[in-house]
């Protein structure tokens, strides 16, 4: 393993230690990792980040803010940690670059909270975010063939939800590897000659910090979802992550379980719908 550097970060009397490797851009292989929908949970966010373990370089999938109620705290831990940020459809809202008429009531209060309480540079540097596709830095990762967006490679907003969604994506994106989010489901599709197939992991408990591996095989084409860090919606509550090791060819999906009260707390005493804390619990 390659040497790595420790960085600490304290945000609200969290203290968590980073360990990011140092890498060369002569180096063939990388282990990226892949963060979505972390929704302003700064508990899930120091959760994951305290679970990954040694990367090389960090994919932050969009949807920082929203929902949660640590927006600038989570801000400033991501934002000097992320190689690649892709907008979400939470953060053009929450800044102010799209309208929330489309939002439901409660997304809408939460992003107009997000947006009254967001410092004025957290606010530039959400404005300033770019719309996927994007890949991730040429010197470093141009060898890996593998794109970031939020929703869909065609279509930012577009969910992915099941093989009808991701058909056509997996024919047209443009890389044999597509990181995706916005669903807060995590898993993916993939595509390998005439076989079609949906991602799904399988744990074993529903409280401890577990892990789930696939290969990738050589030629396939695959849609990867990370899962939502802050606010999962597959029915288990716990931070979702993902970690791609293009040494081995695997992806990683990870669950961890957080400090759930404390991030129900910030919710609740933001003034925020009740319903925001009470579905961290169910993870829908």
């Amino acid at each position: 393993m390659r040497p790595f550097a420790s960085r600490c970060f304290h945000s609200n009397r969290i203290t968590y230690k980073l360990k990011i490797r140092a890498f060369s851009g002569t180096t063939a292989f990388m282990r990226a990792l892949i963060l979505s929908d972390i929704h302003a949970n700064l508990e899930a966010l120091a959760a994951v980040l305290a679970a990954a373990g040694a990367y090389d370089q960090l994919w932050n999938l969009g949807d920082v803010v929203g929902y949660g109620g640590s927006p600038n705290q989570v801000i400033e831990v991501i934002r000097p940690l992320s190689h690649l940020v892709v907008r979400g459809n939470h953060d053009r809202v929450c800044c102010g670059v799209a309208s929330a008429l489309g939002f439901n009531p409660v997304a809408r209060a939460a992003a107009l909270w997000t947006q009254q309480e967001l410092t004025p540079q957290n606010l530039e540097w959400l404005k300033a975010l770019e719309q996927g596709p994007i890949a991730p830095n040429r010197v470093l990762a141009d060898h890996l063939n593998v794109t970031c967006v939020h929703g869909s490679p065609l279509n930012e907003d577009q969910y992915i939800l099941s093989m009808r969604d991701a058909w056509a994506p997996l024919q047209q994106m443009t890389t044999d590897l597509t990181f995706f989010g916005h669903t807060h489901v995590q898993g993916g599709f993939a595509l390998s000659g005439s076989e079609w197939r949906e991602i799904r992991p399988a744990y074993d408990s529903r409280n401890e910090a577990e892990s789930w591996t696939i290969n990738m095989e050589p030629g396939s084409r695959h849609l990867i979802n990370p899962g939502s860090v802050g606010q999962p919606r597959d029915y288990d509550w716990r931070a979702a992550f993902a970690m791609y090791d293009s040494n081995t060819a695997q992806m990683i999906y990870h669950r961890v379980p957080y400090d759930l009260i404390a991030s129900q707390g910030r919710i609740l005493m933001a003034g925020l719908p009740e319903r925001l804390a009470a579905r961290l619990r169910e993870g829908r």
